[in-house]
């Protein structure tokens, strides 16, 4: 019996989880329609804007990290930064990274917005989920895979299509909130070159461990990046 039930908790917050980014996508797929990012509009404005939207369609929301909207340089800068905010231009790139909190559980989103035709931000905003998927494969295809060898994957993807790692990881830990503990020096929750132990494990207290792949690709000469996350082992 007490194994029927810790399978049935594992099912239900691997449910939890899925539904939370369900929501998490229609929320951003929302945005896109209304055009929410969009020139002439500052960051935090946007920031709120999406907050509001969240607000309205899901009712009040709670979020587990910062929200953050960036364009043009700021979005070379990593998470722990806090750029001065910026007004988006016309021919800008900008990307929104939210952790709304949907019934308990996490989500941990992040996609990318192009406002122009420069052709090679149109390319990364392409190569982006491009990457996360062909990381999605590596992680199906290798059940042992660590979070050292994963990050080196999506490094070598990043490079072979011309973009940099902007941050010092690729994803990390998610579940219900607020999750196991994330910081700088707990490199097993974290996929980082000094993460080396399999990804598919349990936790301190033996729940399994799900992750999100967060890209954070940059072009340091042109002075732009891109961002795209989501979780990596469930939907």
């Amino acid at each position: 019996m007490a194994v029927e039930a810790s399978h049935e908790l594992e099912a239900q917050r691997a449910e939890g989880l899925v539904a939370a980014q369900k929501k998490a996508i229609a929320l951003f797929a929302e945005v896109e329609a209304r055009g929410l990012v969009a020139p002439g509009a500052g960051e935090r404005e946007v920031s709120d804007r999406i907050r509001d939207l969240a607000n309205e369609m899901f009712g009040t929301t709670k979020h587990w990290h910062k929200r953050i909207v960036r364009s043009g340089p700021n979005t070379l800068r990593p998470y722990q930064d806090n750029p001065p905010d910026r007004v988006i231009a016309p021919d800008d790139i900008a990307f929104a990274d939210f952790g709304p909190i949907f019934e308990e559980y996490e989500a941990d989103f992040g996609r990318t917005y192009v406002l122009g035709d420069d052709p090679r931000k149109q390319r990364l905003l392409h190569d982006l989920p491009r990457i996360f998927d062909a990381g999605r494969s590596f992680f199906a295809a290798h059940p042992d895979v660590t979070g050292a060898r994963l990050y080196t994957e999506v490094e070598r993807l990043a490079a072979e299509a011309g973009w940099t790692i902007g941050i010092w990881h690729t994803g990390h830990l998610v579940g219900e909130f607020p999750h196991e503990t994330n910081d700088g020096a707990k490199a097993q929750s974290y996929i980082t070159p000094e993460n080396h132990s399999p990804l598919r494990r349990t936790d301190r207290a033996g729940r399994t461990c799900h992750w999100i792949l967060e890209l954070h690709l940059i072009d340091q000469e042109r002075g732009f990046g891109g961002f795209y996350e989501q979780l990596l082992d469930l939907a």
